[in-house]
């Protein structure tokens, strides 16, 4: 590998998950080719999960995986506060996700607990939503004041969707979802899904459902009950404002900061003050990036990965696009 040539924009192969309740929306709407597989669930983007690494698809560094650029250029990509953090470790997981059903609910335990059990990172994650059908709806939260023991009695009761919150959704609906956070995305959604590298799920319900042996899915009741948050929110929905040809905040919190971009004439980027990779998804249209050395065009449903070390380069996109822009801030 040169390590002597500039960075550059990076896209990277899409790694297709096979999952029983997937469809088709990441190819008709997204564009990307899910063959072989007969339905895809998931489009993992930008991985650094061990055994789903991603290979970077374009420039003169295609064929190197994302661990093996961290390892020789380090702060230069993700930036020195995020390497000092997470060495070659990549910190976060960027995925589409078509829900042709309904996902089981689960719950993320935090850093704290996914440590001691696990020897890995908790799991905070958020979603946009790209495309729903009418009526789609999603689960977050609990929809009262629940404690410990009443949520045991429901799991062992087979009422526990009694006291959960369910909200109907639409495109360019934001949940965020702090790891404890019971949720599961219902079917008919297309959904963005920015999240910490981890791959800790404790699935607490599934609908009773039976695969094709007539066996159901393994429930984790015991783990999930020291890892769900039992608060109840008033509103589990994000506000936010979008203006044109800027940068406006869906969410920041100290694992990850997620804005949305609305384009519809050329912008200039600086990122002087940040000492972080920049990831750019595709949610609508297409544009360019242009910087000194070169271009680089992408389409809808691309991610592109921006090293730290490209502060400054303009966003061009072709009539218009919407992107959501996700980076780290230091010392949140």
């Amino acid at each position: 590998m040169d390590s002597l040539k500039g960075l550059y924009p990076f896209k990277f192969t899409p790694i297709l998950k096979d999952k029983i309740w997937g469809g088709k929306k990441l190819e008709d709407i997204l564009g990307k080719k899910i063959a072989p597989l007969p339905n895809a669930g998931e489009s993992w983007e930008i991985s650094g999960v061990e055994g789903d690494v991603s290979t970077v698809a374009n420039g003169f560094l295609a064929g190197n995986d994302l661990q093996d650029l961290i390892e020789v250029y380090m702060g230069e990509l993700v930036g020195d506060s995020v390497y000092e953090s997470f060495g070659t470790e990549f910190p976060l997981l960027i995925k589409f996700i078509d829900a042709n059903d309904d996902l089981s609910i689960q719950v993320h335990p935090d850093d704290t607990l996914s440590k001691e059990r696990h020897n890995a990172f908790g799991k905070t994650e958020m979603w946009y939503v790209v495309q729903a059908d009418k009526g789609s709806t999603l689960i977050s939260g609990f929809s009262k004041e629940v404690t410990k023991e009443e949520y045991v009695k429901a799991v062992e009761d087979n009422t526990v969707m009694e006291m959960l919150n369910t909200e109907e959704v639409q495109a360019g609906d934001v949940f965020f979802m702090p790891a404890g956070r019971v949720h599961a995305i219902g079917s008919g959604l297309l959904v963005a899904e920015i999240q910490q590298t981890s791959d800790v799920t404790y699935r607490i319900y599934d609908f009773n459902r039976k695969d094709a042996d007539g066996n159901g899915r393994e429930l984790h009741t015991e783990l999930a009950v020291d890892a769900i948050d039992f608060t109840k929110e008033d509103n589990y929905r994000t506000a936010y404002e979008v203006k044109n040809n800027e940068s406006s905040e869906l969410v920041s919190c100290k694992y990850f900061t997620t804005n949305v971009l609305e384009l519809t004439e050329n912008i200039e980027m600086s990122y002087n003050k940040l000492d972080s990779f920049v990831i750019y998804m595709c949610l609508e249209g297409a544009y360019e990036i242009q910087w000194e050395e070169g271009t680089v065009e992408v389409g809808l449903g691309e991610t592109v990965l921006v090293p730290a070390s490209m502060e400054n380069f303009t966003l061009k996109p072709k009539g218009q696009a919407k992107l959501l822009e996700v980076y780290i801030k230091e010392n949140m």
